[in-house]
């Protein structure tokens, strides 16, 4: 499975086995490839894309692209944020903070367990058989006593930890 960076630049350079075409009939840089900022796109790992966030600008804002060809230091510091945005989509800071995905996940996981319970526990009462009498405690009790009085495996078994005078379990 290949990575983000690595299906990026295999999508930029134009995928396995495909040529680019150098004609003049051959579209102009720019035209026929993906959006830069895809959600597959905007990511750590190439945070410098070819092309500006905002390529359709209103005129509010070719007026502050024309006002940053001058001097920046006339430009008010909401105005090199505005221009920031125009050129990329998250700081940093933003591409690296937490998402809240971990809560959905979990979630997810936690409906999922108390489903299969759910189910096991249908299953259980309407499903499958009772439970054969052998299981129960006076059968077990009974058993026990009738192997005692067979005196099963009486040199290292279960008779052996059975003292027949006193009639309880040796100490």
């Amino acid at each position: 499975m290949l990575s983000r960076a690595a299906w990026s630049l295999m999508l930029r350079k134009g995928g396995r086995g495909r040529r680019e075409m150098h004609s003049p009939e051959a579209p102009a840089r720019g035209e026929g490839k993906m959006p830069p900022y895809a959600n597959w796109y905007a990511q750590r790992s190439y945070p410098m894309p070819e092309e500006p966030f905002c390529t359709e600008l209103s005129a509010e804002q070719q007026a502050l692209k024309e006002k940053e060809k001058g001097s920046w230091t006339q430009l008010s510091h909401a105005e090199k944020v505005a221009l920031y945005r125009l050129q990329y989509h998250q700081t940093f800071a933003e591409m690296n903070r937490r998402s809240n995905e971990w809560k959905t996940v979990m979630g997810c996981v936690f409906f999922f367990c108390g489903f299969t319970a759910l189910l096991i526990w249908w299953q259980r009462v309407y499903v499958y058989p009772p439970k054969p009498i052998t299981l129960t405690d006076e059968w077990k009790a009974q058993q026990l006593q009738r192997m005692l009085d067979m005196k099963v495996n009486p040199v290292h078994g279960l008779a052996s930890h059975w003292d027949y005078e006193k009639k309880e379990w040796k100490k």
